[in-house]
C-alpha cells in the first residue's frame, strides 16, 4: 500500500473507509467524475476488440503535393493511428520517418511511444519518450509517459514526473489534475483535494476538479459544501443526469426536502441510457428509507434492477427489506446474488452472516464473515460476529 494501485492504502491519507465511500473492485474510492482511464475503453477490451484495425484501404491518389510534404507525412500516420487503427503501419511509418530525419526529430519518437504503448510494449514506450523529453520539453509528452508509468502500476514515479514537469511549467493544470487523479487512486483523499484546489487556482471552470472536491465534501459529511460546488457546476452550463442526482443527494443529506425530489425527477428525464436510470432509482430507493416509507423503497429497488440487472447493491438493500418483512428465503437468494455480483463489497457478505447466524446455520454464517472482513478489516460489527461465532464453536 502506498506505492501501488492494485493496494491502495486505507489509513495513511484519510481516505474514508468503505463503510462511508463505496469502493470500486480493485479496492478504490468511487471517483466523483468519469474519465477515460476508469471508463471501458481500454485496450484488451471487447470494445477495444471489435474496433480492429479496418482493412479497406482506399486507392485513392494523394491530392495536391503543394501542401508541403512533411505535413503530409504527420497527416497520414494521424490518420493510421486514429482513424483505421492500424497500430502495426503506423509504427512502421513512424520509424522509417525517424530514421529520415537522423533520429533528431522529437514529434516522431513521441507517435513511436504512443504505438508501442497500444501495443502494450511499455518499457519501449518509457524509452522513446524518455529520449523525446530530451529533445524538447513538452507538456503532451510527460502526461504520455505519466500513463506509462501508471499502466507499469508505479504512481510514485509517475508523481515524481508530474512534480518535475510542474517545476519547468510551473501551473500547467494538467500536470497538476494528474497529480490529484493518482492521490485519489491511491486512496489519499486529503492530498487530492489539495491539488484539486490548486488545479480551481489556476482554471476556475475546471469540471473535474469542482466535482471531485464536490463528491470529497459530500462523503465527508459536509453535503451544505458539496452542494455549492455541484451548483457552481450547474452555473456552468453543465447539465446532464449525474449533476441533478449528486445535487438530489446533497439536498436530502443537508434536509433540503423541497428540492430533493425535483432534482431526481429532473435527473430521471435526462438520463441518457438505463444504468443511469438505475442509479436514480436506488438514490430514490435511499430517500424513502431515509424518511421511512419502506414501501415506496421496496419498489424503487425494483425498478433499479429493471433497469440494470447486476446492480449488486439494490440486491443488497432489497434483502434486508425482506428481512425485515421476515421472508428469509427470498432474502438469502438475493444476498446471494449480491455477494456473487459485488465480492468487493462487505455488505452482502455481512448481512448474509447476521441472517444464517438467526436461522442456526454458522457455519455459513462463518465463512460470510470472513469474506466480509477481508472486504472490509475495519467493521466492528464483523470482528464482533466473528468472536461470538468463535466463542460457540470452542463450546461445541
Amino acid at each position: 500500500p502506498g506505492t501501488s494501485l492494485k493496494l491502495p492504502g486505507t489509513s495513511q491519507g484519510g481516505g474514508p473507509s468503505p463503510a462511508v465511500r463505496p469502493v470500486t473492485q480493485s479496492g478504490r474510492p468511487i471517483t466523483g467524475f468519469v474519465r477515460p482511464s476508469t471508463q471501458s475503453g481500454r485496450p484488451s477490451t471487447m470494445e477495444q476488440a471489435i474496433r480492429t484495425p479496418r482493412t479497406a484501404l482506399t486507392a485513392r491518389p494523394i491530392t495536391s503535393a503543394s501542401g508541403g510534404y512533411v505535413r503530409l507525412g504527420t497527416a497520414l500516420f494521424e490518420y493510421i493511428f486514429h482513424h483505421e487503427n492500424d497500430i502495426k503501419n503506423a509504427l512502421d511509418l513512424a520509424a522509417l520517418a525517424t530514421e529520415h530525419a537522423q533520429f533528431k526529430d522529437w514529434w516522431w519518437k513521441v507517435q513511436i511511444g504512443k504505438c508501442y504503448y497500444r501495443l502494450g510494449l511499455y518499457r519501449e514506450a518509457e524509452k522513446q519518450f524518455k529520449s523525446a523529453l530530451k529533445q524538447q520539453d513538452m507538456v503532451d509528452t510527460i502526461l504520455y509517459l505519466a500513463k506509462v508509468y501508471l499502466r507499469l502500476d508505479q504512481p510514485v514515479t509517475a508523481l515524481n514526473l508530474f512534480k518535475q514537469g510542474l517545476d519547468r511549467f510551473p501551473g500547467e493544470v494538467t500536470l497538476t489534475c494528474g497529480i490529484a487523479r493518482i492521490y485519489e487512486e491511491m486512496n489519499n483523499i486529503s492530498s487530492a483535494a489539495e491539488y484539486y484546489k490548486d488545479v480551481l487556482k489556476q482554471d476556475n471552470t475546471h469540471v473535474e476538479a469542482i466535482a471531485c472536491i464536490g463528491s470529497n465534501h459530500f462523503y465527508s459529511d459536509q453535503p451544505e459544501i458539496a452542494l455549492r460546488f455541484y451548483r457552481r457546476l450547474l452555473q456552468m452550463g453543465v447539465y446532464n443526469c449525474q449533476l441533478f442526482n449528486n445535487l438530489g443527494l446533497c439536498c436530502f443529506y443537508a434536509q433540503q426536502y423541497d428540492m430533493t425530489l425535483s432534482s431526481f425527477e429532473r435527473a430521471l428525464f435526462l438520463a441518457e441510457n438505463e444504468e443511469e436510470t438505475a442509479d436514480v432509482w436506488y438514490n430514490l430507493g435511499h430517500v424513502a428509507v431515509g424518511i421511512g416509507d419502506l414501501n415506496l423503497a421496496y419498489q424503487c429497488f425494483k425498478l433499479t434492477l429493471v433497469n440494470n440487472n447486476d446492480y449488486a447493491e439494490a440486491y443488497n438493500n432489497l434483502a434486508v427489506l425482506e428481512m425485515r418483512k421476515g421472508h428469509i428465503e427470498q432474502a438469502r437468494a438475493l444476498l446471494q446474488t449480491a455477494s456473487s455480483l459485488a465480492p468487493h463489497m462487505y455488505e452482502p457478505h455481512f448481512n448474509f452472516a447476521i441472517l444464517s447466524e438467526k436461522v442456526g446455520d454458522l457455519q455459513r454464517s462463518y465463512t460470510a464473515a470472513q469474506k466480509s472482513e477481508e472486504a472490509f478489516p475495519g467493521h466492528v460489527d464483523t470482528q464482533q460476529l466473528i468472536k461470538q461465532l468463535k466463542e460457540h464453536f470452542a463450546m461445541l
